[in-house]
Protein backbone atom coordinates (compact mmCIF):
# COMPACT_ATOMS: atom_id res chain seq x y z
CA UNK A 1 0.00 0.00 0.00
CA UNK A 2 1.06 3.57 -0.41
CA UNK A 3 2.10 5.97 2.30
CA UNK A 4 -1.26 7.72 2.65
CA UNK A 5 -3.24 4.51 2.27
CA UNK A 6 -1.28 2.85 5.07
CA UNK A 7 -1.69 5.85 7.35
CA UNK A 8 -5.45 6.09 6.76
CA UNK A 9 -6.04 2.33 6.97
CA UNK A 10 -3.93 2.19 10.11
CA UNK A 11 -5.97 4.92 11.77
CA UNK A 12 -9.18 3.13 10.78
CA UNK A 13 -7.97 -0.14 12.28
CA UNK A 14 -7.00 1.65 15.47
CA UNK A 15 -10.48 3.13 15.71
CA UNK A 16 -12.13 -0.25 15.10
CA UNK A 17 -9.88 -1.84 17.68
CA UNK A 18 -10.65 0.87 20.21
CA UNK A 19 -14.42 0.64 19.66
CA UNK A 20 -14.52 -3.17 19.75
CA UNK A 21 -11.92 -3.54 22.50
CA UNK A 22 -9.72 -5.61 20.18
CA UNK A 23 -6.20 -4.71 21.22
CA UNK A 24 -4.61 -6.77 18.44
CA UNK A 25 -6.50 -4.84 15.74
CA UNK A 26 -5.59 -1.59 17.46
CA UNK A 27 -1.88 -2.55 17.54
CA UNK A 28 -2.04 -3.70 13.93
CA UNK A 29 -3.44 -0.29 13.02
CA UNK A 30 -0.65 1.45 14.91
CA UNK A 31 1.96 -0.61 13.04
CA UNK A 32 0.32 0.10 9.69
CA UNK A 33 0.13 3.84 10.40
CA UNK A 34 3.80 3.82 11.48
CA UNK A 35 4.67 1.99 8.25
CA UNK A 36 3.00 4.75 6.25
CA UNK A 37 4.86 7.43 8.17
CA UNK A 38 8.16 5.62 7.63
CA UNK A 39 7.49 5.27 3.91
CA UNK A 40 6.96 9.03 3.75
CA UNK A 41 10.24 9.71 5.54
CA UNK A 42 12.13 7.28 3.30
CA UNK A 43 10.67 8.90 0.17
CA UNK A 44 11.62 12.35 1.47
CA UNK A 45 15.15 11.20 2.26
CA UNK A 46 15.52 9.70 -1.21
CA UNK A 47 14.31 12.95 -2.80
CA UNK A 48 16.79 14.97 -0.72
CA UNK A 49 19.66 12.63 -1.61
CA UNK A 50 18.79 12.75 -5.31
CA UNK A 51 18.73 16.55 -5.18
CA UNK A 52 22.11 16.66 -3.45
CA UNK A 53 23.61 14.24 -5.98
CA UNK A 54 22.25 16.36 -8.82
CA UNK A 55 23.85 19.47 -7.30
CA UNK A 56 27.13 17.61 -6.83
CA UNK A 57 27.06 16.42 -10.45
CA UNK A 58 26.48 19.99 -11.66
CA UNK A 59 29.39 21.29 -9.58
CA UNK A 60 31.67 18.50 -10.82
CA UNK A 61 30.75 19.25 -14.43
CA UNK A 62 31.42 22.96 -13.87
CA UNK A 63 34.80 22.17 -12.28
CA UNK A 64 35.70 19.91 -15.20
CA UNK A 65 34.81 22.66 -17.68
CA UNK A 66 37.00 25.11 -15.73
CA UNK A 67 39.94 22.68 -15.91
CA UNK A 68 39.39 22.12 -19.64
CA UNK A 69 39.32 25.87 -20.24
CA UNK A 70 42.57 26.35 -18.34
CA UNK A 71 44.25 23.53 -20.27
CA UNK A 72 43.05 24.93 -23.59
CA UNK A 73 44.55 28.38 -22.77
CA UNK A 74 48.06 26.94 -22.35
Amino acid sequence: MGEQTDKIAGRAKQAVGAVTGDEETKREGERQEDKGKLEGKVDSTIDTAQGALGDLKDKAEDALEDVKDKVDRK
